[in-house]
Parts: structure tokens; C-alpha cells; sequence
């Protein structure tokens, strides 16, 4: 099938297949670990498909706005190498899956050298947070925010303060997990000052629109195809498609890769960035998540896509 009939059958479906996802949220569960996520709508589900013209497929609730939580990671990772290149940081993370939860400090304390192992699961994020080059958490901060702007041509991308606030209150896993990082002097610095970066990174605010638009860099090596210009350099971007395909869905990675068998990042807003290389960028958001914590209706609908479409790498 040709790119242009790909296109005109995914418009085709996209309505009833969401529609057919939607009825599996009553299996899942909205986050309510980090209270104000509890507030999402559970029935929720929106998808935003943008291809390399510029050409946009939307359907549900694909205007819900909700906070970026784990899919910051990626592009995290990908500032800290554009900042200190591999070695610096993978002297501070490591490069495997981990089979455990996100927020699991389990292997920190069994395996040498006491490292997170990837760049992904929270303690991962922790300590890429630290490699953020920027005076204090402030600019730090304002470096992260105005890169994701950049990748979602959104100058309007900001933080979700109350999201923030509920987080940093509430994020005592993550303060143990830090902690334990210094104590194994994987941070340099202020422990608070690292989890002020950490936490506003997780809580700025998008659409699916915004996360098919940072995708859509990713699908294209790291230009944006819609202006031309290189906002990555191509072998992070081999390093970020890598640990999604890897480490992206948490502790269900695996199957996500047999199932639907696409880069991917989930995050417990229940959103889910992912794309088809050199064709897609991809949004989704369905806060219902499943036991572990991705978003039940928005697995089911990207497995239905690649299904159809033949859009598994592998």
C-alpha cells in the first residue's frame, strides 16, 4: 500500500477503532499516586497521526491536555548527550532493561557498579537530570522547557504548576530513590535542587498534537521534516528510538514490542509518544492505565494500527 492510501484507510478506521479501544477503560485505572492525575477522565482516548507534509489525522480527545510524565525521559536523555556526549553519561546510567517497576530500587543496591540501569525507569531520570548543563534548577529548567517547545514548534509548552506541586509533595519513592543515588555518588549536587528538574520536566503540559510533533523528529532521524532544520544529532536520536524499543513501556516492553512493534514512551498521564520511522509521528493519551501503568484503550489502539498497517520493525 502506498503512502497516500496508507494514509486514506488509517482516516478511514481511526474513528470506529478508537471508539472500539475506548470500551476497554473500564480494565484500567487512572494514576492516583501523584493526586492530581487522579483527576483525569478515565473514558478518555485521543490519538493525533502527523506524516513528513505536514498532514494531521485526529480523533477522540486528542485536545485533552495532561502532563508529560515519563515521555520527558527521552528527550531528557537526548539533552544530556547533546550536553556531555555517551561517555559522560553513561558513566551515570546504564544501557539495559530492568524487569521491575519504574520506581524500583531494587537493583541499585544488588548489581555493581550501583548505577541506574537505564535511562528511563525514574532513577534513570534522576540521574540524567543531573546532567542538564544550566545554572541551578531554574535554568536547568528553562533549558528542558525550551527544547521541548522546539521539537513541538509550540513556543506556548509550559509547566502544569499544580501537577508540579502535587508531585514534589508527594514524590517520596523518587526522594529515596535520589538520595540513595548521592549516597552512591552517581549526583553531584544539591539532591532537592536535581528533583526541582526532574519533577517540572514530568509535569509540563501537552497534547497529543505536540507529542506526534516531537515524535515526528524522532521518525526523521532527528530533522524536522516540516522546516528542514536539524534539531538532533542522528546517532542520540539511534540511542533514544533504542531504549524506547527496550526500556519504553516499562516492565511490559516486551510484549508492546511483539504487539505492536514500534518505539514507544508511555507515561502514567497515560499518554504514549511513539512512530513509524521516516513516515509518522504519533500521539496518544488514555489516562486508564493498566497494572503496569500504561494507558489499556491506547495499547489496544496501536495494536490494532500496526496490525493493519504492517507497521512493526520487526
Amino acid at each position: 500500500m502506498n503512502a497516500g492510501h496508507e494514509f486514506s484507510a488509517v482516516r478511514a478506521a481511526l474513528p470506529q477503532w478508537v471508539e472500539e479501544s475506548r470500551k476497554l477503560t473500564y480494565r484500567g485505572k487512572v494514576a492516583s499516586y501523584i493526586p492530581e492525575l487522579a483527576k483525569s477522565p478515565a473514558s478518555a482516548l485521543g490519538i493525533h497521526l502527523l506524516n513528513g507534509q505536514g498532514e494531521h489525522l485526529t480523533a477522540g480527545e486528542c485536545g485533552l491536555p495532561f502532563t508529560m510524565q515519563s515521555i520527558s525521559k527521552v528527550f531528557t536523555l537526548i539533552l544530556a548527550l547533546m550536553d556531555h556526549g555517551e561517555e559522560i553519561v553513561f558513566s551515570k546510567v546504564g544501557k539495559e532493561p530492568t524487569g521491575d517497576d519504574f520506581n524500583s530500587m531494587l537493583k541499585l543496591e544488588l548489581v555493581e557498579p550501583g548505577i541506574p540501569f537505564n535511562p528511563l525507569i525514574n532513577a534513570g531520570a534522576i540521574a540524567v537530570s543531573s546532567l542538564i548543563k544550566g545554572d541551578g534548577p531554574e535554568e536547568k529548567s528553562a533549558r528542558v522547557l525550551s527544547f521541548f517547545r522546539e521539537l513541538a514548534a509550540n513556543d506556548k509548552l509550559d509547566y502544569d504548576e499544580a501537577v508540579y506541586r502535587s508531585e514534589d509533595e508527594t514524590g517520596h519513592m523518587n526522594r529515596s530513590l535520589a538520595y540513595f543515588l548521592k549516597e552512591n555518588e552517581v549526583l553531584d549536587g544539591s539532591v532537592e535542587e536535581i528533583l526541582q528538574v526532574y519533577f517540572r520536566h514530568c509535569s509540563i503540559r501537552v497534547s497529543c498534537g505536540d507529542l506526534s510533533r516531537m515524535a515526528l523528529v524522532l521518525a526523521f532521524d532527528g530533522q524536522d521534516p516540516l522546516t528542514g532544520k536539524t534539531l538532533i544529532p542522528r546517532r542520540f536520536v539511534q540511542i533514544a528510538k533504542t531504549f524506547m524499543t527496550t526500556c519504553g513501556m516499562y516492565n511490559a516492553s516486551g510484549e508492546f514490542a511483539i504487539s505492536v512493534g514500534l518505539p514507544a514512551k508511555s507515561g502514567v498521564s497515560g499518554g504514549i509518544l511513539t512512530l513509524v520511522p521516516g513516515r509518522y509521528g504519533i500521539g496518544v493519551i488514555g489516562p486508564a492505565l493498566n497494572r503496569k501503568g500504561n494507558s489499556v484503550a491506547g495499547v489496544d489502539l496501536l495494536e490494532k494500527l500496526s496490525g493493519r498497517f504492517d507497521w512493526s520493525l520487526f
